[in-house]
């Protein structure tokens, strides 16, 4: 049977939207002799459409979209995600509703199988909409059987299910299993996916099409990377990541093939590099947000970085630069990011914020007394002027402003609250610092388009005379290791194993910042997540707690 694996960009709640992308992958696979196409799950509302699904009328015109959906599967079969409702439930109440895998052809419904393996773990919520299929069956398609194993049904040689829907299936004489997935993307996420289906596809002897859903969703990424892999464990049809597609293959025989330790994948830093500009692309193309974006640049690596994925996501002509230099730039800074304006072909607009941070100074005197050092408040008013005046320049122009911190800063606090951290889209909010480096890196591998004095050069908030970031925090390359072992590990104070350099007293106090500045980071903008535990929907700590261990 020749498939079709249709790799769509679909957007929450753009529910005629995003049928006739299912539609328009349809034709085109007919036009190439494909007798099915399969597309992504739950691919008519987009995914994740969360409490929408309990919004009045939504799930019901997602229905009515499947029911115009049907003549289009007259010459070709059509298995795509959607969401039912139970026959004898209230009409949009949660739990009541199920997330299923549907197969239409000849013009009608033929075969609908719910997914059984409702995720409630990370960014997944699905136990709070929808009921588990009770029952694993399989449908007849001309001559082959096949079974429908949305997304997580999938994953169960991975995760201790007590159900193995695939196994169920196989076991039912399904020849074929079709997984219509919405998988969000991390940084690796890709080769340990596929190195999951082609177990799962050798051990049970049946072939997988495993079709992805691409683009960005809020802070989700999802990579697309869909295949096919046959019994042998041989991939067909593998589609690029962070893009949209279409490719055939020849299952459940299936000759030719690729071994899955053949299929190369992208360097890390080219896959963060790529799926982050998709991510700031679908953010303002989904929600029709011009003209474009404003960032604040710094001279610093966090700000160049960001300022090249946001040109490289919108174009130039859509990213504005404001360099702010205060009474602690240096020379150097102010010069690096214009050099960066330069090498990108942005617009830079450079003012001074040294006029209002003495009148700051002048109020602090008849708030607090004269003195001649306000500390930390006046490091932290000088990162404050910044921020509003990036919000002015967004309510004047419209622009939207993008955070420039990293994960390694937002996760001890070392950052602003209303000062760095204003904006819409915090960019690197879940790249650590070293990462930062590597894409800048990156970046520069076929031309300069990030200064080479901005990668060598210390970094430094300048909000102090002569002032480092190694002042107040570890060298970034041991204060990433602890905090990886701690928010991706879910290792505590006594399981951190501290790297060379670090002793377990600063591995504690790292720690103990890491707890402490939860409340700024339920302040912060949306974060684009690239690693398996993002700061989001995917982490939910207690602002007040007193576990320390």
């Amino acid at each position: 049977m020749k498939i079709a694996l249709a790799q769509v960009n679909p957007t929450v709640g753009d529910l005629t939207g995003n049928r006739k992308l299912v539609e328009q992958a349809a034709e085109r696979a007919k036009q190439q002799g494909a007798e099915l196409v399969v597309l992504p799950e739950m691919v008519l509302t987009g995914y994740p459409p969360m409490d929408l699904l309990e919004r009045d009328g939504f799930v019901r015109d997602q229905l009515r979209e499947l029911e115009t959906l049907e003549q289009a599967s007259k010459g070709i079969a059509i298995a795509l995600g959607a969401v039912t409702e139970q026959d004898d439930a209230p009409s949009g109440r949660p739990g009541k509703l199920f997330n299923v895998g549907v197969l239409l052809e000849n013009g009608r419904r033929s075969y609908m199988q719910p997914k059984t393996l409702l995720p409630s773990y990370d960014v997944f919520d699905e136990k709070r909409y929808f009921a588990p299929g009770e029952k694993r069956e399989v449908a007849n398609l001309g001559e082959t059987t096949l079974g429908i194993a949305t997304c997580e049904d999938s994953w169960s040689s991975r995760i201790p299910y007590e159900l193995h829907p695939v196994e169920e299936l196989v076991g039912k004489g399904a020849q074929l299993i079709l997984n219509p997935s919405a998988s969000p993307w991390h940084a690796g996420k890709a080769a340990e996916r596929r190195k999951m289906l082609v177990d799962l596809a050798t051990d049970q002897s049946v072939p997988i099409v495993f079709v992805n859903q691409v683009g960005g969703n809020d802070e989700l990424i999802f990579d697309g990377g869909s295949f096919a892999t046959d019994a042998r464990g041989r991939i067909h049809g593998q589609l690029p990541s962070f893009e949209s597609g279409l490719s055939i293959v020849d299952l459940p025989g299936g000759r030719g093939g690729v071994p899955c330790a053949d299929v190369v994948d992208m360097e890390v830093a080219a896959q963060l590099e790529a799926g982050l500009v998709l991510g700031i692309r679908d953010y303002f193309l989904k929600q029709k947000l011009p003209p474009g974006a404003v960032i604040g640049l710094s001279g610093g690596i966090d700000s160049a970085v960001t300022a090249h994925l946001a040109v490289e996501a919108l174009g130039a002509d859509r990213v504005l630069g404001i360099a702010m230099p205060g009474p602690y730039s240096s020379d150097h800074s102010v010069d690096d990011a214009l050099a960066l304006g330069e090498m990108l072909g942005i617009e830079v607009r450079k003012v001074s914020i040294t006029p209002v941070y003495e009148a700051y100074r002048a109020i602090f005197g008849d708030l607090f007394g004269k003195q001649d050092d306000y500390g930390l408040t006046q490091q932290n008013i000088q990162s404050r002027i910044r921020g509003a005046i990036l919000m002015a320049a967004s309510n004047q122009e419209g622009r939207l402003v993008l955070a420039t911190g990293n994960k390694s800063e937002l996760s001890v606090g070392y950052c602003t609250l209303y000062g760095d951290t204003v904006g819409g889209l915090c960019v690197l909010g879940d790249v650590y610092k070293g990462d930062v480096y590597a894409i800048a890196r990156h970046a520069n591998r076929d031309k300069l388009r990030i200064p080479e004095n901005t990668i060598e050069k210390p970094p430094s908030a300048e909000l102090a005379p002569d002032q480092l970031d190694t002042d107040d925090l570890p060298d970034y390359d041991i204060l990433d290791n602890l905090l990886n072992q701690v928010i991706e590990g879910g290792l505590g104070s006594t399981g951190v194993v501290p790297p060379d350099g670090c002793t377990p007293e600063l591995a504690g106090r790292t720690i103990a910042r890491l707890d402490r500045n939860e409340y700024k980071r339920r302040q912060a903008p949306l974060v684009l997540r690239t690693t398996p535990k993002a700061f989001g929907t995917g982490r939910r700590m207690p602002i007040v707690h007193r576990y320390t261990r």
